[in-house]
């Protein structure tokens, strides 16, 4: 995780470098031009948090095989969490949220179909795992 939070905070440098450079050129263009100026500032700020958050991790948690130079792909082999086999809830979600982003191009009014449909997604992902003697009754 170290060597992963050095590129995105490298990254985070190099866009936030760029987005002054951007906004400084268009500007003595004629034209200011805030909406890609704005995209860049965000997306380094976006690649801040997540290099900071990396940085912040590698320091609580053992090196793992990335950290280090002298690693085999084997070394990383091994269990990686837990992943649910099927499930229905991300497609739920998936369509409650496309019908959201259409309420932004046709009317708000949409939002009443789709809201209900992100909370029975959200609601059922989060506690699809919850059986016997953990169901909240």
């Amino acid at each position: 995780m170290k060597e992963q939070g050095k590129i995105f905070i490298g990254f985070a440098v190099f866009i936030l470098v760029m987005a002054i450079v951007y906004g400084l050129w268009t500007s003595h263009a004629g034209k200011p031009e805030p909406a890609g100026t704005t995209a860049l500032f965000l997306a380094f700020g976006l690649c801040a948090f997540i290099g900071y958050y990396l940085a912040f991790t590698a320091r609580r948690v053992d090196s793992g095989a990335g950290d280090n130079p002298e690693a085999e792909v084997a070394d990383d082999a091994g269990e990686l969490g837990f992943f649910a086999p099927h499930s229905w809830q991300p497609l739920s979600l998936g369509i409650g949220g496309a019908l959201a982003f259409l309420g932004v191009i046709f009317g708000w009014w949409l939002l009443y179909w789709s809201i209900p449909i992100i909370a029975i997604g959200l609601y059922g992902w989060v506690f699809e795992f919850y059986r016997g003697e953990d169901q909240n009754q």
